[in-house]
């Protein structure tokens, strides 16, 4: 038997109806759209502003759209995964939520928890699943709703975060030369003072207390995570690409995860890579946590020709950090019509 590939044979998004512009977010906290701007790229995120809604509802729209777009037989699929740092509930996972709105018969489904680097990670489970031969056909959702976690009353934080998801079909290939090449993946455990979420988990069970001090929102140090972000992405992007004989003139595109503007900039200077080849919609989105990635291939689908090389990078809670080597596997173009 040849050696099977993981490959990415369609993407699909969704991001909520509600604009939350600079100058809207202006209005509820002292900031302005010069100071967010010079400072994240952001101008505008999109917030789910429904009640009962939460992530599920958002990774079940792109899954649902991924669906259509491939037109994958739904009984095809053999596991969902969703990246989140938003669920639902503690428990069940939002994936087995998602297979059971999208009606999956034969699929089995769990939740992936890496915070920002949650859907690279997810998607390097994912191919690993593939090649072994056991499974043919994975979904794999990066979703968050991060206005759930995030304090519209912090002005260090409240800029920076959007809600969404995107949604990739993981497929198997017996032909050379395309998909997932190589991976690099380290988490170093010094990120906990640095970037949190205090109450809610079982050190720091719900209370009246936690709820009136507002400690069930993202803490975040920014230049200490700006400082470790920069270092981690570009040194894992260069040891990836080192490792493959990939020169910065090599790689085609940039998937990096949508932290902030200055940190992208930062990267790609390091890395040797012109801005112009990096995929960057922060300014529309925001940080969407694990939706990021997918939300960049959605929406820059339509640029990608089958063989072009890609770094994707990402840093994240904990810290978290990464860089896989792909090559893209299908047109574009053509697909991109479909959304």
């Amino acid at each position: 038997m040849n050696k099977i590939n993981a490959i990415i044979t369609g993407v699909a998004g969704y991001v909520p109806d509600y604009v939350l512009n600079n100058e809207e977010l202006s209005r509820m906290v002292d900031t302005n759209d010069e100071w967010i701007t010079a400072r994240t790229g952001i101008k505008e995120r999109r917030i789910l502003t429904e009640e009962g809604l939460g992530t599920s509802y958002m990774a079940r729209k792109a899954a649902k759209l991924l669906l259509e777009k491939t037109g994958v037989d739904p009984d095809s699929v053999d596991a969902v995964i969703v990246a989140t740092t938003t669920p639902d509930y503690v428990h069940p996972s939002t994936a087995s939520i998602v297979l059971g709105k999208l009606g999956l018969k034969n699929a089995f489904a769990f939740d992936f928890s890496a915070a920002c680097c949650g859907f690279m990670y997810a998607f390097d489970v994912a191919a690993n699943m593939i090649q072994s031969g056991r499974h043919k056909r994975i979904i794999v959702i990066g979703a968050d709703k991060m206005s759930a976690i995030t304090d519209y009353k912090d002005r260090a934080t409240c800029a920076l975060f959007g809600d969404g998801a995107g949604a990739v079909m993981v497929e198997g290939t017996e032909e050379e030369g395309i998909g997932l090449m190589d991976s690099y993946h380290r988490t170093d455990g010094k990120g906990l003072p640095f970037l949190h979420i205090k109450a809610g988990g079982s050190v720091c069970p719900s209370s009246q207390f936690t709820v009136d001090h507002r400690l069930h929102y993202t803490y975040q140090e920014g230049r200490t995570v700006f400082k470790y972000a920069v270092t981690a992405m570009a040194d894992d992007c260069k040891l990836v690409a080192e490792k493959n004989n990939l020169t910065a003139d090599d790689i085609d595109y940039v998937v990096s995860h949508q932290a902030n503007l200055r940190i992208i900039e930062a990267v790609a200077k390091r890395v040797g890579v012109p801005m112009d080849k990096v995929l960057v919609n922060i300014q529309r989105y925001g940080n969407t946590s694990a939706a990021c990635m997918p939300l960049v291939l959605w929406d820059f689908e339509s640029k990608l020709k089958k063989g072009d090389t890609m770094m994707f990078t990402a840093f994240a809670a904990g810290f978290a950090h990464g860089a896989l080597y792909y090559k893209w596997a299908y047109d574009g173009a053509t697909a991109a019509t479909k959304k």
